[in-house]
């Protein structure tokens, strides 16, 4: 029985979720970077950071698979952050997102 509890213990990590996460960026005179996160298995998150002297408009476009793409924007202002989040209804397979800022 304690070699069963090994076994089923060691396994343990393998049992971890994480979802690939591809961005794709279009920064325009702003200077602004990112980093994804996974949330949950139907939440995703990315985490933007705007680095320059004049505040960013910015877009985020979530889309997972066959589901309708989600659109978030936000406004960030100079040397601040901002975190965007969207919740599925379904399981991410894998999260594709489209960020776009422009200079405000």
């Amino acid at each position: 029985m304690k070699k069963f509890w090994c076994v089923l213990l060691t396994m343990l990590p393998l049992s971890a979720f994480a979802y690939p996460i591809d961005v794709e960026k279009h920064i325009n005179g702003v200077q602004i970077d990112y980093n994804s996160h996974d949330t949950a298995y139907d939440i995703g998150n990315i985490t933007v950071n705007n680095y320059g002297d004049v505040p960013a408009k910015c877009t985020a476009v979530f889309s997972n698979g066959p589901e309708a793409p989600r659109t978030r924007r936000v406004q960030i202002a100079p040397k601040s952050s901002a975190n965007i989040t969207v919740k599925f209804s379904r399981e991410i397979v894998k999260l594709r997102i489209k960020l776009s800022c422009d200079p405000q």
